[in-house]
């Protein structure tokens, strides 16, 4: 057992009372109900990650296998298994009720439910019942958690375990208690089984670092030999990866540990480049609208290190929650492949200090114009998608045709829901004098209201329409079926078949994108914007 330095935190924290259940906090508290539920299925599966991570878990059912992954009968080994079980047994109850899409996003809606509450839960004790449920708001209504609680990935779930995991160690750190210890390392093992190292990493780095800093080495090395600890993360994570071993060797080693992790790391992947400074962008990006609040918090990062020595409920634990967000920072800022949710692994505790400096926010305009801009793009976004698609500033050929139908896939009631948005909004700025950080409350329900409503359908049935429609086309004929020059394996998800990755032969049916079609050759059976549905001709045949 750890004894850690009880004598220092001991009766620091208040105990806990039970929360005031009064008509704002319930709000509050269906805020993660909303945010992640309303309208999940509302969007076509995104390709490639929604897709290959649905058709993996899809292709389960079909081989009958429930230990491996495969895409399009390809082994794949880019995550390990937890997150293909849990969309297993939703994909199997719900499908048919729900359609596939919201099946597969509901762990991942579910994971980011259970994270918003968490922080909750945490916070309560440490900065009191209105900075827990501030916090709580942050994370269930900024742009970051909106994306990937609503994503058929590992990701959400990732995030979940990685603060439950850093809370409890957190928990130990403070009253020095065996139960949160072995609470973390029972995270670790689960987040070891949804996306493999990172989950030993993050919590193993930060409270090295935090120990470090109060030059308390031994504590943090009791913490991380406990042999029950190590026991109890074996137990969860080592009998699928020694199964999954057995089963493919080498080509498991080369896939998931030498690709997905080693060169992800040292080398870009997949084309997910980005400067050094890439997350200094990214993440108020994925805070917003709380993208004020972030920086006025980041102007107090100096006196909440020099606070430690205070005695305070929260004694020690802003250095801990800074030291965790910039350590993720700049792990990834040096990582050879970036992207945007890397950076959500450190946005827990950007949530818990934003929260915690609500009180300190100045120059209320500053803050504001952030959320009125984002209210304001909504109606201009399918315009402005076709405008850039037109003059030919926007990706290439394929992306140019799918967004220059934007608009007519903006029906009616886009425009009546962001426009009636953008009118509340501007009409509560003048009809009501509230604190700022309640305004921004208000426009965070207000962009999440209008991102689930009106902005994801729209974009999904814009980029992903195509594809689901042509699937569906493809489906209904007697053909083989292949996927050419078309990296969409949500195709695969909505034909309800394996759709290999290769050239069609002589009479196979192809789905392909229409800038990458020969002239002679084939015969267009299905058009939609850049897809077509295609069948390719015995020799001599439409030419």
């Amino acid at each position: 057992m750890l004894a850690f330095a009880r004598r220092r935190y001991r009766g620091r924290h208040p105990v806990t009372s039970p929360p005031r259940l009064d008509a704002r906090t319930l709000l509050i508290l269906a805020l993660p109900l909303a945010a992640f539920l309303l309208r999940l299925g509302g969007a076509p599966l995104f390709d490639v990650d929604e897709g290959a991570f649905s058709e993996a878990t899809r292709e389960m059912f079909e081989r009958g296998d429930f230990l491996s992954t495969w895409l399009n009968g390809a082994p794949r080994f880019d995550k390990p298994i937890l997150i293909y079980w849990l969309q297993a047994v939703s994909y199997w109850c719900f499908s048919g009720m729900f359609g596939v899409e919201w099946a597969f996003r509901l762990p991942s809606a579910l994971a980011a439910i259970s994270w918003c509450y968490a922080i909750w839960h945490f916070a309560r004790p440490r900065f009191g019942s209105d900075a827990a449920l501030a916090a709580l708001a942050v994370a269930a209504t900024s742009l970051g958690p909106f994306a990937i609680g609503r994503a058929a990935t590992a990701d959400a779930l990732l995030n979940l375990l990685l603060a439950l995991s850093l809370f409890d160690a957190w928990r130990h750190l403070e009253s020095g208690q065996r139960a949160p210890l072995l609470r973390c390392y029972a995270w670790i093992g689960l987040g070891v089984l949804t996306k493999g190292p990172i989950a030993v990493l993050v919590p193993g780095a930060v409270t090295f670092l935090h120990c470090a800093s109060r030059k308390d080495w031994r504590t943090w090395l009791r913490a991380m030999t406990n042999p029950f600890g190590w026991l109890i993360l074996a137990l969860i994570a080592v009998p699928w990866y020694a199964a999954i071993l057995a089963v493919h060797g080498q080509d498991f080693i080369d896939g998931f540990i030498l690709k997905h992790n080693v060169r992800r790391f040292t080398s870009t992947l997949e084309g997910h480049a980005g400067s050094i400074f890439y997350y200094l962008i990214v993440v108020p990006a994925l805070l917003l609208p709380w993208t004020g609040p972030l920086f006025a918090s980041l102007r107090r990062l100096r006196a909440d290190f020099a606070r430690r020595t205070e005695p305070r409920a929260d004694d020690g634990l802003r250095p801990y929650l800074w030291l965790w967000a910039g350590f993720v920072v700049v792990f990834f800022s040096l990582s050879g492949t970036k992207l945007p949710h890397y950076a959500l692994y450190g946005a827990t505790p950007l949530f818990l200090l934003v929260a915690a400096h609500r009180n300190a926010l100045h120059r209320p305009l500053a803050h504001l114009v952030a959320p009125t801009a984002l209210l304001a793009l909504a109606i201009a976004l399918p315009t402005l998608g076709a405008l850039l698609a037109v003059r030919g500033t926007l990706g290439n050929d394929y992306y140019r045709a799918l967004f220059a139908e934007g608009p007519l896939r903006a029906g009616a009631d886009y425009y009546a829901i962001c426009g009636g948005a953008l009118l509340v909004w501007l009409a509560a700025l003048v009809a009501f004098r509230q604190t700022t950080w309640n305004r921004l409350l208000f426009a965070a329900c207000l962009q999440t209201a209008v991102l689930a409503l009106a902005v994801a359908p729209w974009l999904g049935t814009t980029q992903q329409g195509p594809v689901k429609e042509a699937a569906l086309f493809a489906r209904s004929r007697p053909e083989p079926v292949v996927l050419w020059n078309l990296r969409m394996p949500s195709a695969s998800v909505y034909r309800d078949a394996i759709t290999p990755s290769r050239a069609p032969e002589a009479g196979e049916i192809a789905i392909t994108r229409l800038d990458r079609l020969p002239e002679q050759g084939f015969k267009i059976l299905f058009q939609r914007a850049g897809v077509a549905v295609v069948r390719a001709a015995a020799k001599g045949e439409y030419q």
